[in-house]
């Protein structure tokens, strides 16, 4: 029995047995509950079934794939979720931390990111595969023209290490794309000492219009602000800040022009 793979769920199956055991083992110890996200014909889960250390659940939305694990992995009963991540209320999985590893699906890698970002503060470590493309962006640091929108809320909260590269023949089928490996380690960051919802969109709306300098790209944000120059902790001021284009900032940077638009809306002295 073979799975048929779909291309509507972006599915590429991973063949190559050493890749799959180099990606498990890139899997540290420490917290115990893991998830894995898309099981598919099981190329992980054969090797994170072996691991004393975790104990592992796995979800999988394709009806052909949950079939073939339960035939074929007898220890994976019980442990098998039929559902879709982007769907699946994580604290009814696991009432503490877990870590999350799998191979993404291309298509809603980042869309897997961001209800990750929703639960950063039970998610110590995520090693996945995903396109070389967007691996490269999220471990991008500020003025490369790759940078964007998920390197910096993603690096605000985690470091991110690019593992290794993985070519097209290690999937049935081939992708048309190389793929790569990354791991996500929690950081030591608590809060971001600004309004965490308007730091999202201060990131989203500059990089959605990252050809303008942040001064036009943030213009209705920006909309009715003094425009003092405050300089906090020796970073640049923000005047200096907006003559830039997104690509150029920091986590930092974008932590200290939200803290500037977010006090000017609200009042003189709400940073006081």
């Amino acid at each position: 029995m073979e799975v048929r793979a779909k291309k509507a769920l972006g599915q590429h199956f991973l063949t190559d047995q050493s890749i799959a055991q180099r990606i498990v083992g890139s899997l540290g110890e420490g917290v115990r509950d893991v998830l894995e996200i898309g099981p598919g014909m099981g190329v992980l889960t054969q090797y994170l079934l072996q691991r004393e250390d975790i104990d592992l659940k796995a979800v999988e939305v394709d009806g052909e794939s949950v079939d073939y694990l339960l035939t074929h992995f007898s220890g994976i009963q019980g442990r098998l979720l039929q559902a879709d991540f982007l769907r699946l209320p994580m604290e009814k999985v696991f009432p503490g931390p877990y870590r999350i590893i799998g191979n993404f699906p291309y298509n809603i890698s980042s869309q897997i990111f961001f209800k990750i970002l929703d639960d950063k503060d039970r998610v110590p470590e995520v090693v996945c595969m995903i396109q070389k493309e967007v691996a490269e962006r999220i471990a991008e640091k500020p003025g490369s023209k790759t940078y964007g929108i998920l390197s910096v809320l993603l690096q605000a909260w985690y470091d991110i290490e690019y593992c290794f590269t993985v070519g097209p023949g290690a999937f049935a089928p081939p992708p048309k794309v190389h793929s790569a490996v990354i791991r996500l380690t929690r950081n030591s960051r608590t809060e971001l000492g600004c309004d965490e919802k308007l730091f999202k969109q201060v990131v989203k709306t500059a990089f959605n219009q990252r050809r303008k300098t942040l001064r036009n790209a943030l213009k209705q944000l920006l909309k009715g602000i003094q425009q003092t120059d405050p300089v906090e902790n020796n970073q640049v001021g923000i005047n200096a800040l907006l003559d830039l284009r997104a690509e150029r900032l920091s986590v930092e940077d974008f932590i200290s022009l939200t803290r500037y638009i977010a006090g000017e809306q609200l009042g003189p002295d709400v940073n006081q």
